[in-house]
């Protein structure tokens, strides 16, 4: 496997399976003999929406609390662009924050 990456970003609960339901279909497993993996952790995302955005959830001006899920995975170069436009096109936030990290084959440092 040349490169992969690290993909995080963070969604509310009611969107997390439909997301990684619709992201594992367009990219290849990266780990052989296991697909759908993912790790997922609780966290509480805050933000304030400004003047002329659409939020999902919160009030324009008003400081903003909510549980949310952070999704973490790997994927490889080739399913990189497809991933990517599928969180584009499910997320429900209007600018999902994700975070794309370059990663080191593990196995191929052995």
């Amino acid at each position: 496997m040349d490169s992969a990456f690290k993909i995080a970003f963070t969604v509310p609960e009611s969107h997390s399976e439909k997301l990684m339901d619709a992201i594992n279909k367009v990219m290849t497993p990266f780990f052989p003999g296991y697909e759908r993996t993912y790790c997922i952790t609780k966290v509480t995302g805050t933000w304030r929406p400004l003047k002329g955005s659409h939020p999902f959830n919160g009030t324009i001006g008003k400081i903003e609390v909510a549980d949310e899920l952070k999704i973490e995975f790997t994927v490889c170069n080739e399913d990189l662009k497809n991933v990517l436009r599928t969180i584009k096109d499910l997320h429900p936030y209007e600018e999902p924050v994700v975070d794309v990290i370059p990663c080191l084959n593990w196995k191929s440092i052995l």
